[in-house]
């Protein structure tokens, strides 16, 4: 998505007002959460849906423990 808004990581991050280890840490998938506020600043400033940045991968360890009542 970076691509093709001509934008670099290092750009984003100063825009929306993160570190640039938290956006390498986000575009590498090694983060385990991001804060609504930071994915909508990311959507605005590139002009897109959070589909069009995340991805998911089902893993059996994300459903929750025990009986779900």
């Amino acid at each position: 998505m970076l691509e093709q808004r001509g934008m670099t990581g290092k750009q984003l991050a100063a825009r929306i007002g993160i570190s640039e280890t938290q956006m390498s840490l986000f575009r590498s998938g090694k983060v385990r959460g991001v804060r609504f506020t930071t994915l909508s600043a990311m959507c605005a400033a590139l002009e897109c849906r959070p589909g069009d940045l995340l991805d998911y991968d089902f893993a059996e360890a994300d459903l929750p423990k025990g009986d779900g009542a």
